[in-house]
């Protein structure tokens, strides 16, 4: 099984989640929006599409789409 390119990590005790692409740290997401512009700087200019594609995109830990600390 081939590992998306994208993860968004779990939520961060103080809310937001790590974006790595590739390994590479792209940002921390506080929302949708910030991971779609993360990845639009990166090269992916359809990138909300991509969000719920898991040959793309990685969620770990907690719920995919939810920002805040548990």
């Amino acid at each position: 099984m081939a590992v998306a390119p994208i993860i968004v990590h779990p939520p961060l005790g103080t809310g937001g989640r790590r974006v790595t692409a590739h390994g590479r740290i792209l940002g921390l997401a506080y929302s949708d929006g910030d991971v779609i512009e993360f990845l639009r700087r990166a090269g992916l200019p359809d990138a909300e599409e991509l969000l719920d594609d898991p040959s793309w995109v990685t969620w770990r830990g907690g719920r995919a789409h939810h920002y805040e600390a548990a």
